[in-house]
């Protein structure tokens, strides 16, 4: 599951929709919305997003957040780290071939570093 897909979820049950009357609404198929819900589909498309957000009626920092964690939900990453620090590329290798085997303490604990980070910046 990505990110998108987990709030998609909390939302969509939270207004008590079910996965294909919003797939109807929005336009896509059932088989489509729920592949974005488990994360075997790429991140959906800005003008899907705002469609589920109107649909919805999601608004101001639910929408915002929505927004992001769709930016943020592709299941398959490329991350260049040509001319940064060698310990970028490091990390970006070691995180490759580890994250399945991280557990959830450790990823929140990576997740909070970066945002910390993030919102520094």
């Amino acid at each position: 599951m990505t990110p998108f897909g987990e709030q998609l979820r909390i939302l969509r049950e939270k207004k008590g929709e079910s996965l294909s009357n919003l797939a109807q609404a929005v336009g896509v198929s059932a088989a489509y919305l729920s592949a974005l819900e488990h994360g075997r589909r790429g991140r959906p498309g800005f003008h899907l997003v705002q469609k589920i957000i109107g649909h919805l009626g999601i608004i101001w920092d639910e929408a915002e957040e929505l927004m992001e964690l769709a930016r943020l939900s592709h299941p398959k990453v490329t991350v260049d780290t040509g001319g940064l620090d060698p310990r970028a590329t490091e990390i970006a290798n070691r995180l490759a071939r580890d994250i399945r085997i991280l557990d959830k303490s450790t990823l929140d604990q990576l997740l909070a570093l970066l945002r910390n980070e993030s919102s520094a910046n």
